[in-house]
């Protein structure tokens, strides 16, 4: 039996030391950031991969505003696939791939397929895969008869604007501004359809600067994937379906299970980043990176929704988590993120002072528009349900996703949750709490005179304080309006 005498802290228990600043505006403060080895981010927050925060709206409503999402894994591997291309086709100069119709079909046809992937329109192509036409939402909104042909309704191929592969932003924009259209076919010199490029699409370019893109301008989105020999079907899938990163979601990540998934998925896609995790010491840290993981995920038992600790007894305040596990990434090349704990901007810029390079949050926008948790109304204010993924419901969930039928209800008495289900405000738009979070740890980096993550990390110094100091940190002998 071992036991650590220095008393292990998180982050109400200190606070930063402000220092001469050089800063003459938070604006001028750079919050961008590594994810992981290869993906940079212009800010750094990430969306939990939970079941009530992170599926293909918050994913991509992360990426616009420079974070990222990690799509949870808590339903079919057919629809996690299916979430993550919605990300993937949700921007870029050109779509590829573009949804299309064959001649035989019908309006009814038409419009149900628009509907099924949330779109406004499909080429109309032929058996040779060659251009017929364009129809529109326009086109079949107001049509009287479900099953005319979309031939008969289509604007034909004569009467289309279309560019080669060859075209530029610039050129497109051009033709769609000339001729007063919103999409444009792509074709090779065969006339076979390569792409689609929008109005729409080139539109985001320009409305969300600093969107976490890959190097074909789609939306970046990273995947999370369980150890069970089964997941890696799951991995194959999403990497298939354009996901940029794998997560092994695992609560007790320094575990051979785990390790063992992350050297498996590095093996079998090294074009692909894993992020290991999740871990609470140095070593833990050592042996992901060992295994091949380009990022490790560092907490146990510090979200606001599990109980890991009470329940098993182990964990590490998170404050002390990331500055054990930091100064091991540090060493080794490979970012931390810190993953649980966070309940306002001051301990974003905490657990960043402390060597973690982004945070990943989940009741923080569990309560969001984006989320996909459930709407409830008590006492006439709307709250959103947020859920713990070892919670006894999530556990049923997944097992019910893994057996492909209902869970008996007296197996249910055999589970042990180590999560708790809640529910939390509702918050409107989640650009709204990012922008007031980065705010936050922009003016937090002003304080301590740096102006980046890096220099954050080399400049921070916390102090301990007592319970007076935190109370005297809040608001305090005033009445609240």
């Amino acid at each position: 039996m071992k036991l650590r005498h220095d008393a292990a802290l998180t982050f109400d228990d200190v606070l930063l030391v402000p220092k001469r600043s050089p800063i003459r505006s938070r604006q001028a403060v750079n919050t961008r950031t590594q994810f992981s080895r290869n993906i940079a981010l212009a800010i750094p927050i990430i969306s939990s991969n939970m079941d009530t925060v992170t599926e293909a709206a918050m994913a991509r409503a992360m990426a616009r505003l420079g974070g990222l999402g990690v799509i949870h894994r808590f339903m079919t591997v057919e629809r996690q696939a299916a979430e993550i291309r919605r990300v993937k086709r949700a921007e870029g100069f050109m779509v590829e791939r573009p949804y299309n119709l064959p001649a035989s079909a019908t309006v009814q046809e038409a419009r149900a397929r628009m509907d099924e992937h949330h779109i406004g329109g499909l080429v109309v192509t032929g058996p040779q895969d060659e251009v017929l036409g364009l129809v529109t939402s326009r086109d079949v909104m107001f049509e009287r008869n479900p099953n005319r042909p979309v031939l008969e309704v289509m604007t034909p191929r004569d009467r289309l604007v279309v560019v080669s592969e060859d075209a530029t932003l610039e050129t497109a924009r051009e033709m769609l501004h000339q001729h007063r259209i919103e999409k444009l076919p792509v074709l090779d010199e065969h006339g076979r359809l390569r792409g689609l490029i929008t109005a729409q699409d080139i539109a985001r370019l320009e409305q969300w600067p600093n969107a976490t893109k890959d190097e074909r301008g789609r939306l970046r989105v990273a995947a999370a994937i369980g150890v069970r020999p089964s997941d890696m079907d799951r991995a194959v899938a999403c990497v298939n379906a354009g996901a940029d990163a794998l997560v092994v979601d695992i609560a007790h990540g320094h575990s051979d299970n785990a390790l063992d998934m992350v050297r498996a998925l590095k093996q079998r896609f090294p074009q692909v980043d894993i992020i290991g995790g999740n871990v609470a010491t140095a070593e833990g840290v050592r042996d992901m990176v060992e295994a091949g993981a380009d990022a490790v995920k560092v907490g146990v038992g510090a979200g606001s929704i599990c109980i890991t600790r009470i329940v098993t007894g182990f964990g590490v305040p998170q404050l002390q988590a990331v500055l054990e596990c930091a100064e091991a990434g540090r060493a080794l090349g490979v970012p931390i993120i810190a993953d649980g704990g966070i309940r306002a901007s001051g301990d974003i810029t905490k657990a960043l002072a402390a060597g973690a390079s982004t945070v990943m949050l989940g009741s923080l926008l569990a309560g969001t528009d984006e989320a996909p948790g459930a709407s409830v109304v008590r006492n006439g204010q709307r709250y959103k349900v947020v859920r713990g993924m070892a919670s006894l419901t999530a556990n049923i969930d997944r097992q019910e996703i893994e057996r492909g039928r209902e869970v008996d209800p007296d197996d249910w008495e055999q589970v042990v949750p180590e999560g708790v289900e809640a529910m939390v405000p509702a918050r409107g738009p989640v650009k709204d709490i990012v922008h007031q979070l980065v705010g936050g740890v922009r003016s937090g980096l002003s304080y301590a005179g740096a102006a980046t993550i890096a220099e954050l990390w080399d400049k921070a110094e916390f102090v301990p304080i007592t319970a007076a100091g935190r109370a005297e940190s809040g608001a305090h002998d005033v009445a609240m309006r």
